[in-house]
């Protein structure tokens, strides 16, 4: 038997519509809320300092996939290019450059391997500054170690 003020909400028998006593509620968004009166919110679940980091570096290292979104990536190598066409060759519009696929994705590649690799120098270097927090100078720092052929330039 349905406690007083409700009936049951099932399919069977009766005939009757089945319905159940409402009173007025905040709206929840769409979404069904199934708790009673007396309950407490469950609060939200809080892993300790670095439990969800070192679970996306596993995750991140298993995976190959690319991690910058294709159409983003593919619009900046574009413009860069045009930008550079337009001020080395002193056109008032670019040449209208065409891309394959294939070579973005080849730059998108290279792209993240290189960000990759100076990311870990920079870890080693903020490690071997007794931190955990990578900073711009430890960037600054592995480039420079790196050298003419590790992304500076030879200005």
């Amino acid at each position: 038997m349905p406690p007083a003020g409700r009936t049951s909400l099932g399919g069977g028998g009766g005939g009757g519509s089945s319905r159940r006593k409402s009173t007025a509620r905040k709206s929840t968004g769409g979404r069904v809320v199934r708790r009673e009166v007396g309950e407490p919110a469950q609060p939200k679940r809080r892993f300790r300092p670095g439990t969800v980091a070192l679970r996306e570096i596993k995750k991140y290292q298993k995976s190959t996939d690319l991690l910058i979104a294709k159409l983003p990536f593919a619009r900046v190598v574009r413009e860069v290019a045009e930008n550079f066409i337009t001020t080395v060759y002193d056109a008032d519009h670019g040449a209208g450059l065409r891309w394959q696929s294939s070579a973005i994705l080849a730059l998108q590649e290279a792209t993240e391997a290189y960000l990759v690799h100076l990311f870990e120098d920079a870890n080693l270097c903020a490690i071997h500054a007794k931190r955990v927090t990578i900073m711009q100078r430890d960037i600054q720092l592995a480039r420079r170690i790196r050298g003419h052929w590790g992304g500076i330039g030879m200005a």
